[in-house]
């Protein structure tokens, strides 16, 4: 009997020979461990993105959810509260300018890499956690400086331990429950600030969203905001160090990159499949479908593997060789179907700027470590130390 543990930190740190073998063998798969059905293929996986009538996000989204999320969230609703919500959200990303953010991204890019000046080894988290935080709380509107309600640093350690679990029970314990409800704390302080004083940013573009007479509610702004924040500084923050993780590995990509930094936006494309952050989200079934000779019932969960999905060859020839000229139309880095990630192009543009000022500093780099320690965490995959040498 196969057995695949999606929980397993052990699974976390290297999950790919796990999933070729659940794509060749076991493509619809029951965990007893996890208590749900893995889909493992790239077509399954897609087409049950698409059919939210049959797969539900309304029970939750993540693998292991927080208290008082499902239901209540882009990510975790289902037509038509989630395209209200995404109506919503979208007409407030629309108002603020994205090239408007591009010289401060750059000026914190070009602030936070310059500290690498001349320095042979580091940790590229600690670099790019301040990145990161810098970034998303400037495009939110989080306060900073002298207008700051808390540290930034708090700001994402309690962003990342929202999207942790215990390593042990694998669930989220009292640390995990705390950091959410001091988030939601938090943001409803900034909100109430923003609708004060509006500003250009995306809390004040939330709170006062309006197509045809519709607004988003007083709750529904405050989780609106709370998940952004979380999955912001997480999406984001894994996102760089996956990247970096990728071109500290194989060096002629590096070399590549750094000799021609426009290959840069393929390059990013082809870390979002073949090492994405994003590794696995849930659904939950509305109605019995049989698939593979399986029969899946209705309210079981289902593991959607878009780190699986994104290896499939049947999709990308050569899915574990990293080639940034591969081009991967349709990768699962972002999600897919009705859940795909709104903010794309925030991230894009910012991890682009970001490598492009890092390579300005350090050119050559490599890993100084073949065994890393990954975060606790069912949904997400990221290193928790990145140590990088120049020599």
């Amino acid at each position: 009997m196969f057995s695949f543990d999606p929980y397993s930190p052990a699974v976390d740190a290297d999950p790919f020979p796990y999933y070729q073998r659940l794509r060749d063998e076991f493509p619809c798969f029951w965990s007893p461990e996890a208590q749900m059905w893995i889909l493992s293929r790239y077509s399954d996986i897609v087409s049950a993105g698409q059919d939210w009538q049959t797969y539900s996000s309304a029970s939750g989204n993540l693998m292991t959810e927080l208290p008082g999320r499902a239901g209540a969230t882009l990510g975790s609703s289902d037509p038509p509260r989630h395209d209200r919500l995404r109506g919503l959200i979208q007409h407030a990303f629309m108002k603020r300018n994205l090239l408007a953010l591009e010289e401060p991204i750059r000026a914190v890019a070009q602030q936070v890499f310059g500290q690498l000046q001349g320095v042979d080894a580091f940790d590229f988290k600690d670099v790019s956690s301040q990145f990161t935080v810098k970034v998303l709380m400037a495009a939110l509107g989080l306060p900073m400086g002298e207008d700051a309600l808390v540290p930034e640093h708090e700001v994402r350690e309690n962003a990342v331990l929202m999207v942790q679990s215990d390593a042990r029970t694998r669930a989220k314990g009292p640390e995990h429950i705390a950091a959410y409800n001091w988030m939601q704390d938090y943001a409803s302080q900034v909100i109430a600030m923003r609708r004060a004083e509006p500003r250009n940013d995306l809390i004040s573009h939330f709170a006062a969203a309006e197509i045809d007479g519709d607004k988003l509610d007083e709750r529904e702004v405050l989780l609106t905001t709370t998940t952004l924040i979380m999955a912001g500084v997480e999406s984001l923050g894994g996102f760089m160090m996956m990247f970096a993780y990728n071109l500290a590995t194989f060096g002629e990509a590096r070399q590549a990159v750094v000799a021609q930094p426009e290959l840069l936006p393929d390059a990013i494309e082809e870390s979002l499949r073949f090492n994405t952050s994003a590794q696995r989200f849930r659904r939950r079934l509305m109605k019995d479908v049989t698939l593979h000779g399986q029969t899946l019932k209705a309210g079981d969960f289902v593991c959607l593997a878009y780190g699986s999905g994104n290896r499939d060859e049947r999709q990308y020839p050569n899915p574990d060789l990293y080639d940034i000229h591969r081009k991967p139309r349709g990768h699962l880095g972002f999600g897919g179907g009705v859940h795909a990630c709104l903010g794309t192009a925030i991230a894009r543009l910012a991890v682009k700027i970001a490598f492009e000022e890092f390579h300005k500093v350090v050119p050559q780099y490599r890993r100084v470590a073949d065994q890393l320690p990954w975060m606790p965490s069912s949904t997400f995959r990221s290193p928790l130390v990145l140590m990088l040498t120049t020599k």
